[in-house]
């Protein structure tokens, strides 16, 4: 798919310069990569556009795609503080958060933030959470075509990596700079139930890298949240099966009087 990025730019913030691809609309949504860089939300952002007539923004995180990360900015919490000033340098008002693996990990850090401009978030087979007995696959040291397999339903229909050069990819070792000793932070799974937001989970049935029970813990952590599981799908539903993310999306942020309305999806969809 062609983008139809309406715009780029660079925004100055205090603890970095982000760049910010958008596109024009009414209602925000602000997506968050994960560590396969932003090539891996890019058509997945076109879609959403093009279905919802919406602003898309996606920032690149710092450190990411080639841009430079400062050293003081070296952790989840610290990016997810970042994307908050960044929402409120903009003046936003009812953005919806939607961020998948490592993004979905900054989504639950925004969170927990309680920013005022953030209406809700959708955790898509986030990272983040110590679940006993299902731990986050470690991809250090892997090439981008073994986390391939780990990463999908039907490893064949994975892009072929731009680089056939052994070991991880320059943006998966971009995201050890924010998680440098592993994929989650032993206190965030008891810091969840602060949260306020509207949060919905969404699993991909196939995540090798993070299982669909990780899932299960990761909402039920969360008051209120609901979880929903995507058929034939794996780490990454934006690129794997985005209509079928789309369809859950859409569904899950629809307004009623002002309020989300509580339809259910043809995904399996259960209230934790």
């Amino acid at each position: 798919m062609t983008s139809i990025l309406t715009s780029s730019s660079a925004v100055s913030l205090n603890a970095a310069e982000v760049t910010l691809g958008s596109h024009d609309g009414s209602r925000t949504f602000l997506l968050l990569h994960g560590g396969g860089g932003p090539r891996t939300m890019t058509g997945f952002a076109d879609l959403l556009a093009q279905q919802t007539h919406s602003r898309v923004l996606l920032p690149t995180h710092p450190g990411f795609a080639g841009t430079a990360r400062p050293v003081e900015l070296d952790s989840a919490r610290r990016l997810a503080a970042t994307y908050v000033e960044l929402i409120e340098r903009l003046d936003l008002a009812d953005v919806t958060v939607i961020g998948n693996s490592f993004g979905g990990w900054l989504a639950a850090e925004i969170a927990l933030l309680g920013c005022p401009s953030v209406s809700e978030v959708v955790i898509v087979d986030g990272v983040g959470i110590d679940v006993s007995g299902h731990d986050v696959k470690d991809l250090r040291g892997l090439s981008a075509a073994e986390v391939a397999t780990f990463s999908w339903h039907d490893p064949s229909k994975a892009p072929v990596p731009t680089t056939t050069a052994a070991g991880p990819s320059p943006d998966l070792l971009a995201l050890l700079g924010y998680a440098p000793t592993g994929m989650t932070d032993p206190t965030l799974l008891g810091r969840l139930n602060e949260v306020e937001l509207g949060v919905h989970v969404i699993w991909g049935d196939s995540d090798r890298i993070v299982d669909p029970e990780y899932g299960r813990a990761f909402a039920g952590a969360i008051p209120g949240a609901t979880f929903t599981v995507l058929e034939r799908t794996g780490h990454l539903p934006q690129l794997e099966t985005p209509d079928q993310l789309l369809s859950v999306v859409r569904d899950l942020t629809m307004r009623a009087g002002g309020r989300h309305a509580d339809t259910r999806s043809a995904s399996s969809r259960t209230p934790i």
